[in-house]
């Protein structure tokens, strides 16, 4: 039943079924919680989002907690960053975590919680297993050495896009994410459609033609669709102005596609750069083809469609549209075919 429960001293609303980590970010309240995704669910591994109840013994994780009513939570007490602090010092010292070089810089859920704690050095040293880069596969590196083990990228292959290709190998200490049987991820049944890269906390999982191309906040973002079929897909871009170029997609975390993306979606975005693209209007002249401004283009394709429908009449046009464009796109050209050139030839590739 919802009702209401009070956080760091005030009282917050909450509908039924709601953790104390979700109304807590409802509300503006920061708790960092490196196992946890809206997608995946709460996984109670990290141990990093311990909250305090008042009249409960110990300190549980809100990731997994269901609010009560008159619940009183306090999610910064000394006692709280005291756990805090040891967890996210074990998890730094446990691996690789170079932020200088590493490719989450600035965007990099253990970077965020360590800042938020104060943590600067770590205050353990932990000598464990030589874990491995898998690099084998054409799109994605699996640097082991930065993973945390928060078991998002296992729930989101099998849970989420139901691959089911990513698992917990080996045991205790040597525990490591595995393809299939502890496979190379190029000889794996992996899809590389990247859910891995997007939802990862840390610098684990890596896209790997966007490594050494930029930082997260040298990026600009555009929103779009993808081109690539009639689904949908709503993508952000992240593109380097200087170098003229995209650098990286994502998902967008909204309808159809709720953050998923194919493998040509997500990686398949070097096509606008391309050398070989045209990048303004060709007219020819005198046989050749040469290069026009928009505006003449424009004003010859005007003239020359008004001249040839006043000869011969509408119908000798037809207009035909593509799956691979937006249906706004696809409403503009027919739109201008019904009622500018006065013709019904309209037809589409996703006909049949």
């Amino acid at each position: 039943m919802s009702g209401h429960l009070t956080l760091d001293g005030i009282v917050y609303p909450f509908q039924p079924g709601q953790t104390v980590l979700e109304v807590a970010r409802e509300n503006g309240i920061k708790i960092p919680a490196l196992c946890y995704h809206r997608k995946t669910g709460p996984a109670g591994r990290c141990r990093v989002c311990v909250v305090e109840v008042e009249g409960q013994a110990g300190l549980p994780t809100s990731c997994n907690l269901l609010a009560k009513d008159g619940m009183v939570v306090h999610t910064s007490s000394e006692s709280v960053l005291e756990v805090r602090r040891s967890v996210v010092n074990l998890m730094l010292a446990n691996g690789e975590h170079n932020c200088i070089s590493c490719e989450q810089n600035g965007h990099c859920e253990l970077q965020d919680a360590a800042y938020q704690l104060g943590i600067e050095i770590p205050a353990f040293t932990i000598t464990g297993p030589e874990l491995e880069i898998d690099d084998s596969s054409e799109m994605i590196v699996n640097d082991r050495r930065k993973c945390i083990q928060c078991g998002i990228c296992v729930a989101a292959c099998n849970n989420v896009v139901v691959n089911e290709v990513l698992g917990m190998g080996q045991r205790g200490f040597e525990s490591k994410i595995v393809c299939d049987l502890d496979v190379p991820m190029a000889d794996s049944t992996c899809v590389q459609c990247g859910e891995c890269v997007q939802l990862c906390p840390v610098g684990a999982f890596i896209e790997k033609k966007a490594i050494g191309k930029g930082r997260s906040w040298e990026m600009r973002t555009v929103n779009t669709t993808c081109a690539y079929c009639g689904v949908g897909c709503q993508l952000t871009l992240h593109v380097d102005d200087d170098a003229n170029r995209i650098v990286r997609v994502t998902g967008r975390e909204v309808v159809p596609n709720d953050g998923m993306l194919c493998v040509k979606g997500r990686f398949g975005y070097e096509f606008p750069s391309s050398p070989k693209r045209l990048t303004q209007p060709l007219l020819r002249k005198n046989g050749e083809l040469e290069p026009v401004s928009w505006e003449e283009a424009l004003d010859f394709t005007a003239e020359r469609i008004k001249k040839i429908v006043e000869e011969h009449g509408p119908d000798v046009f037809s207009a035909f549209g593509s799956g691979r464009t937006t249906n706004e796109s696809n409403y503009a050209i027919s739109k201008f075919t019904r009622a500018v050139i006065k013709t019904n030839n309209v037809d589409h590739c996703a006909r049949t």
